[in-house]
């Protein structure tokens, strides 16, 4: 069994930073990602970063202002998120792949584990 317990969510203006962290308790060795769904939207992959290669993988619109990384010695993984607009306002969910399925990344069949979720709201 994984658990996984998200952080850091909150209200901050354009332009500006925030990060989110997920704790992990269980099995460690998951792929992990960040989804994030606003009102009326589907889940989108946000990032991603695979075990063992530690390869990471963003969504164009986060490219460049977003970075996914992982704390092993902490069982955590975070979410540092810059220069954020008012269309990164959505629930920002941790994902884990405790199987290695073989869907893309930005796929949520290939999680099969979920936090509940944090809140991120970026005002104009």
């Amino acid at each position: 069994q994984v658990q996984l317990v998200e952080s850091g969510g909150g209200s901050v203006q354009a332009g500006g930073s925030l990060r989110l962290s997920c704790l992990v308790s269980g099995y460690s060795r998951n792929t992990m990602a960040w989804f994030r769904q606003a009102p009326g939207k589907e889940r989108e992959g946000v990032a991603v970063q695979y075990t063992g290669s530690g390869n990471t993988y963003y969504a164009e619109s986060v490219k460049g202002r977003f970075t996914i990384s992982r704390d092993n010695a902490k069982n955590t993984v975070h979410l540092q998120m810059n220069s954020l607009k008012p269309e990164d306002t959505a629930i920002y969910y941790c994902a884990a792949d405790s199987l290695g399925r073989a869907d893309r990344w930005s796929s949520p069949m290939k999680y099969n584990y979920w936090g509940h979720g944090a809140q991120v709201t970026v005002s104009s």
